[in-house]
């Protein structure tokens, strides 16, 4: 992580604070080095007193403070619906994998269920055998419904055109499994969510 990264997010969610008797609390790098260590390794709250010399319970706080403070921070930017230009990227980011038409790859529980169902999804334009499209789809395995935004991969492949479909198809979502893999290894708290009431 760049230094200014860091510091951005230290000095934007903690602070240092003084008790009553005017001496100085924990610093925010301590505060953000318990959240880490949870976050990130999956240390327990009780185990961060012998590392950063903070309690179990201001351990819980500064992670709650974390999660909260990631989330206000860079909310605007990272944790937004897709602009228009966003959406165009994405578009030709799946046409580069010939897949016209296609804005992301979908294998988890996500807000995108909302926007579908409640028929605020964006619209975007494509051509795909001389056919002008204007609704965007995602790739997704067979748990999900059978809507027409989400293009899922065929169980038998018959002939050589269909099995390149789904070898593409396959390929395409692997890359999002991958990606979701590694923020898995690297935050080993997402295994552990249920456990956190952030």
């Amino acid at each position: 992580m760049r230094m200014s990264l860091f510091l951005r997010i230290v000095d934007s969610i903690f602070i240092q604070r003084c008790n009553s008797a005017g001496k100085l609390g924990l610093t925010p790098i301590q505060k953000y080095t318990a959240a880490v260590l949870m976050l990130a390794y999956g240390v327990p709250a009780d185990a961060c007193d012998e590392y950063v010399k903070i309690v179990e319970s201001t351990t819980i706080e500064c992670t709650r403070k974390f999660c909260k403070g990631v989330i206000d921070v860079f909310e605007e930017e990272y944790l937004r619906h897709p602009s228009a230009e966003d959406l165009q990227r994405l578009l030709e980011g799946g046409e580069d994998r010939d897949f016209l038409g296609i804005i992301g790859s979908i294998n988890y529980r996500s807000p995108i269920f909302y926007d579908i169902e409640s028929g605020e999804a964006r619209f975007v334009d494509f051509t795909m055998n001389v056919r002008v499209y204007n609704l965007a789809y995602y790739l997704a395995n067979g748990i999900y419904p059978k809507w027409s935004v989400f293009v899922q991969s065929l169980q038998l492949p018959q002939g050589n055109k269909a099995q390149l479909f789904a070898k593409q198809h396959e390929s395409c979502r692997k890359d999002v499994e991958r990606a979701f893999g590694v923020l898995q290894a690297r935050f080993s708290i997402i295994r552990q969510l249920r456990n956190l009431d952030v």
